[in-house]
């Protein structure tokens, strides 16, 4: 299995490492055991010493995650017919579909960018939005969104500690990657409360 961040440190100063941060954003937005957040946040780090540059690390890291974004949605498309065929009217399952189809056209925008902080929320929201065959102009809006913002995110977090912590990269590394998790613990939290 790929070191994403090894490769990542390796390459900090190659142009190179623009495409791996495109590939990394690309393969964590349907596979989940990809680390894309860590290897944006030390690309961040490394933007703060000027070995990297904020702007195209932001950049890459968006093209990348929001052409992952397409992927699941278009699985969903591709297969939502023949889901919706064996999900039977009145049973739980149809009426969980129906459900999410609701809340969907009612707050799109809102699921599909609260969920992108989200590991595994990205995943389920990018699937199920196409199985309920959300419009792919809406779809594309929202995400462009979401994983702009939560590009600009990862890897600002990432800067920030390479700011603060400029002498220990080690350190700046691991703030952010902690600080991303405390914002994703938050986002989570704050989700299930306003579902309940």
């Amino acid at each position: 299995m790929i070191d994403w961040v090894e490769l990542a440190e390796s390459l900090i100063t190659s142009p190179w490492l623009y495409a791996v941060l495109v590939a990394v954003s690309f393969l964590d937005s349907f596979l989940p055991l990809i680390p894309s957040e860590a290897v944006v946040i030390v690309a961040g780090v490394y933007a703060a010493t000027g070995q990297t540059d904020i702007v195209l690390v932001i950049a890459a890291t968006t093209l990348g995650a929001f052409l992952g974004d397409l992927v699941p949605y278009t699985i969903g498309r591709l297969v939502g017919e023949r889901v919706l065929q064996r999900l039977p009217p009145g049973s739980k399952r149809r009426k969980a579909h129906d459900w999410f189809a609701r809340e969907l056209d009612a707050r799109g925008g809102f699921i599909l960018v609260t969920t992108r902080f989200i590991p595994v929320g990205r995943y389920l929201a990018t699937l199920s939005t196409g199985l309920v065959r959300y419009p792919l102009a809406k779809y594309v809006v929202f995400v462009a969104l979401a994983t702009s913002s939560w590009s600009a995110y990862t890897a600002l977090t990432g800067y920030l500690g390479g700011v603060v912590f400029r002498d220990n990269t080690l350190l700046a590394i691991a703030v952010g990657i902690g600080v991303a998790l405390l914002v994703t613990a938050v986002t989570e939290a704050i989700r299930r409360l306003r579902v309940n």
